[in-house]
C-alpha cells in the first residue's frame, strides 16, 4: 500500500495489520499481535500508531487511496473509457492473486468497510460517468450506484474464484471485464477484445 505520509515503521505496522485482519477476519487486533507480526517492539507500535482501535479504518483508507492512485497511473497511455474500465477490473483481480493477503482483505471486508467501498467510488465512477456522457454505456445516471455495486460484486466474485483455485487470474479477469462491458452495452466483439488485450503493469507502490 502507498501512503506518502507514513513513516517506515508505520508502513511495516500497516502491512502487518493488513495480514492479521485478512487472516483472522476481525477488525480488532492487539498491540502484542501487531508487534509480533511486524517484528518490532511493542513500544514501536505505541509510538507509531495513534489508536489500535481505529487501525482497521486507517489501513482501509490507506489501501483505498493507494489502489486508486495506482489504477489512475496505469491509465496514462490510454484515453478510452472502455479500455480503462477493463484494465481496472483486470488489475484488481491480478493483484488479488499476486498479493494473497491483499486479496483476502478485500474479499473479507470489501462490502462492510466504508473506506473499502470507496475503492469503487474513485476511478471506476469517473470511468462510468465518462462512458455514460459519451453515450458508450446504456445506463442512466440514476442507476450509477446499482452499476457500481454490480461491478464490485463481479470483481469480488472473480477474486473468490481465483483464491479458490477455480480459475486463473487471467481467465477470471478477462471474463469479468468482458461481461461487465457487455452489461453496459458495449458490443460483444469489442468487449472481448478489450478484456483480452495486453494488460499494463500496475505501477509500483511507494509504500514498500
Amino acid at each position: 500500500m502507498t501512503h506518502p505520509g507514513l513513516t517506515p515503521a508505520q508502513r511495516r505496522i500497516y502491512r502487518a495489520a493488513l495480514c492479521l485482519f485478512a487472516e483472522k477476519g476481525v477488525t480488532q487486533v492487539s498491540v502484542r499481535e501487531l508487534a509480533e507480526q511486524a517484528g518490532v517492539a511493542r513500544g514501536t507500535v505505541y509510538n507509531h500508531v495513534d489508536s489500535v482501535e481505529t487501525l482497521f479504518e486507517q489501513v482501509s483508507e490507506a489501501l483505498t487511496q493507494e489502489m486508486n492512485q495506482r489504477i489512475v497511473q496505469s491509465f496514462r497511455h490510454s484515453h478510452d473509457s472502455d479500455s480503462r474500465l477493463a484494465t481496472a477490473i483486470r488489475l484488481y483481480i491480478k493483484r488479488a492473486h499476486e498479493e494473497p493477503a491483499w486479496g483476502q482483505f478485500i474479499s473479507r471486508f470489501g462490502f462492510t468497510s466504508p473506506a473499502l467501498r470507496r475503492l469503487g467510488a474513485g476511478a471506476p465512477v469517473q470511468l462510468l460517468l465518462d462512458g455514460i456522457q459519451r453515450g458508450h454505456y446504456q445506463v442512466r445516471t440514476d442507476q450509477l450506484s446499482g452499476v457500481i455495486t454490480m461491478i464490485g460484486s463481479s470483481v469480488l466474485g472473480a477474486i473468490y474464484l481465483v483464491r479458490q483455485g477455480v480459475r486463473t487470474w487471467r481467465d477470471a479477469g478477462s471474463d469479468c471485464a468482458e461481461l461487465v462491458l457487455r452489461s453496459l452495452g458495449v458490443a460483444p466483439e469489442r468487449a472481448q477484445q478489450l478484456a483480452q488485450g495486453e494488460l499494463p503493469a500496475l505501477p509500483e507502490p511507494r509504500w514498500q
